[in-house]
């Protein structure tokens, strides 16, 4: 392991070991701290803390401008593997070893793709069997091609790949698989959704639409015209602007650019500081019209926004902390109790999903070979808390059910719970089963 990639793993241990006596009573056992190599949430000296563990690799910004999304990611990702953990690992036949844990190990990425490269490569080296990695549909693009050649070039050490925020629909569309598995919506997906709101909002006559310069970012604002022209034909794009990915620090010409135009809404698909840094200059220059977001239900947005994104923001998603039931609050609270800190306020259902369809897989598979675990992620279908989803073999694109939510104050109607302590939450105004949210694909996948 290099000097940065321990540091890394050194400052990401210290600071879970400060939340780690935490009791978590959905959990219902003690979680231990994470190692400085991997996360295993069972006892010292048992036979699953013995076993050959299943290495788990998080390739990831850790560091650089969109650091705060890697981490909250690892959060998530710990979390569930302390899950998987905690009730005895993968089960697996004694025959093969017996019940494996699974090994969480962090790469940082920096955020490049060139980055991105060397850890896939430093992680293989280590004996990893399952990449994850999300924040960056380019860089995915990037993984997908590396991972396709090295499992030809090495058959005895493939790996899969799980994908759980890259959701440029070319992913599981031209540049499909058969070893990449995505586990969030795609963009047509996102945007089919938050058009079901938009549709209803008659006021709406002109939007300007702004993204990321990249691959995602372009597939965003391609979709949005798109699906605008076919559902509401009455609006006007006022505004059709790309920025540098990750670089901007002053969105003060880009929030005055907007206010100028007269558009009574903003669609972007911004994510990271490219979002929260974009919501607070349009408060600042005076912007009274309403963001429909892809991420602003989180990170530092509704903060950013304060009173002025009330009814304004909207922002979809696969689980939102506010969805009504018992089984989610229980959920959510369960992840508030582990990771207390305000700042930690950031839990993705579909990165539970994920993981709990890995722990299936190979327990069906009946071993750690990847390509039977890929043949069965084929067909994983996985429940928790309520919610749930399946993978669509054709194509290898998770189903599920997406929401709506638009921002209000906490102790709102529906919005008992805030983002992030902020004293703002999003109230869930529309929920889209499964069979509804889906999407046709032109994936044409090699098969092993």
């Amino acid at each position: 392991m290099n000097k940065l990639r321990s540091v890394g793993l050194k400052t990401g241990a210290a600071a879970l070991r400060q939340s780690a006596l935490a009791a978590t009573a959905a959990l219902c056992c003690v979680l231990l701290p994470i190692s400085a190599s991997h996360a295993q949430a069972v006892a010292p000296g048992t036979a699953v803390a013995q076993a050959k563990p299943v290495k788990v690799a998080l390739i990831e910004s850790l560091s650089g401008a969109f650091a705060n999304t890697g981490e909250a990611v690892y959060r998530n990702i710990y979390w569930a593997v302390e899950r998987v953990n905690a009730r005895g690992g993968v089960q697996l036949p004694a025959a093969v070893g017996g019940p494996r844990p699974l090994a969480l190990e962090r790469y940082d990425s920096k955020g490049q793709n060139e980055e991105a490269l060397s850890a896939l490569r430093a992680a293989i080296d280590d004996g990893a069997q399952v990449i994850l990695q999300g924040n960056s549909s380019a860089t995915a693009a990037v993984l997908i091609e590396a991972i396709n050649k090295h499992n030809e070039r090495e058959p005895n050490k493939r790996v899969i790949f799980l994908n759980y925020s890259a959701v440029d629909p070319i992913l599981t569309n031209e540049k499909c698989s058969f070893w990449h598995f995505r586990f969030d919506a795609h963009a047509d997906m996102r945007m089919a959704a938050l058009m079901e709101v938009m549709r209803e909002d008659k006021a709406i006559k002109s939007v300007y639409l702004i993204g990321q310069d990249y691959s995602f970012g372009q597939a965003v604002l391609r979709e949005a015209k798109k699906q605008l022209a076919a559902q509401r034909p009455d609006v006007a794009v006022v505004g059709d602007e790309l920025h540098p990915i990750g670089r901007v620090k002053d969105f003060a010409p880009y929030a005055v650019k907007i206010k100028t135009s007269g558009a009574q809404a903003v669609v972007t698909g911004n994510w990271g500081n490219d979002l929260t840094l974009l919501v607070k200059a349009a408060r600042e220059v005076g912007y009274e019209g309403s963001f429909y977001t892809f991420y602003g239900n989180a990170l530092g947005a509704p903060a950013a926004m304060g009173d002025a994104g009330i009814g304004k923001v909207v922002a979809v998603a696969d689980w939102l902390p506010n969805v009504p039931g018992a089984q989610s609050e229980a959920f959510y609270q369960s992840f508030r109790t582990r990771f207390p800190k305000p700042q930690d306020d950031y839990v993705h259902m579909r990165m539970q999903l994920m993981v709990e369809a890995l722990a299936q897989s190979i327990e069906r598979a009946g071993s750690t070979d990847v390509v039977a675990i890929a043949r069965q992620m084929e067909s994983a279908n996985v429940q928790l808390s309520g919610q749930g989803g399946s993978m669509r073999a054709a194509d290898h694109q998770f189903q599920q059910a997406l929401v709506v939510g638009v921002m209000d104050k906490k102790g709102a109607p529906g919005v008992k719970f805030d983002v992030e302590g902020s004293g703002y939450g999003f109230r869930v105004v529309r929920q889209i089963p499964a069979a509804k949210a889906q999407q046709p694909h032109s994936c044409n996948m090699q098969r092993y």
